[in-house]
C-alpha cells in the first residue's frame, strides 16, 4: 500500500516555550519519519484569541493562513504540555480556530497524538482530552502506541535531541502507525 505522493503531516505543538520539549519531539519526529512522510512544524504563536465576533466579520489573515496549512495536511501530528490536567490553551485556541463550520478542516483526517512534560505521567491526563476533542472534530486518531515523554529533562540532551531509545522506537511506530491509517483511509 503505497503512495508516491508525499504524506504531508502538519505538526503542532501546544508549547510556545522557546526549548520546549513538545516542539523538541516533533524535531524528533521530523528526524524518524518513515519514507512518503514530510512533517511541517507549524508556529501556533501568531494566532490571536479565539473571539466569534472576530469569526464572524472575517478570520483575520493569520488565522485564513492556519485554515489553509489545516486544510492542505493530509493528517496531523500534535504534541501538548499538560497544564491543569488539560491541552493547553495554545494548542485549544488553534484548535478552536479551525473547527468551525462549515468549512472544518480537519474532519476526516488522521492524527497522532504525542506529548512531554517534567513530570512522571507525561501529558496521559492531556493526550486523553485531546483525544475527545479530536473525536468531535471528526478526526481519526492513531490508537497505539501512547507517547507520554515523562521526565523529559533526562530524555533529551543538551542539544535537544531526543536520546531514550525506547522513545524512539514508540515515536518511529507512531509515525508508521499514522503513515498507515492515513493511507488506507485515502484510498
Amino acid at each position: 500500500m503505497s503512495d508516491p505522493t508525499p504524506l504531508k503531516v502538519m505538526a503542532m505543538s501546544g508549547s510556545l516555550r522557546k526549548g520546549s520539549f513538545n516542539t523538541l519531539s516533533i524535531r524528533a519526529a521530523q528526524e524518524l519519519a518513515p519514507a512518503g512522510m514530510s512533517i511541517e512544524l507549524y508556529d501556533l504563536a501568531s494566532l490571536p484569541f479565539y473571539n466569534d465576533d472576530i469569526r464572524a466579520a472575517g478570520y483575520p489573515p493569520e488565522v485564513q493562513k492556519f485554515r489553509a496549512a489545516v486544510a492542505a495536511a493530509d493528517a496531523f501530528l500534535f504534541a501538548s504540555p499538560e497544564f491543569n490536567y488539560s491541552v493547553s490553551g495554545v494548542l485549544k485556541n488553534a484548535i478552536d480556530w479551525a473547527s468551525r463550520a462549515p468549512n472544518m478542516p480537519f474532519a476526516g483526517k488522521t492524527a497522532a497524538v504525542m506529548g512531554a512534560s517534567a513530570g512522571a505521567l507525561g501529558t496521559a491526563r492531556s493526550q486523553h482530552t485531546l483525544r475527545w476533542i479530536m473525536s468531535g472534530l471528526d478526526v481519526y486518531v492513531v490508537n497505539l502506541p501512547h507517547i507520554y515523554i515523562g521526565s523529559a529533562s533526562q530524555k533529551f540532551d543538551a542539544s535537544g535531541a531526543l536520546t531514550d531509545q525506547p522513545t524512539r522506537d514508540f515515536l518511529k511506530q507512531l509515525l508508521e502507525n499514522l503513515r498507515v491509517l492515513t493511507l488506507k483511509l485515502k484510498a
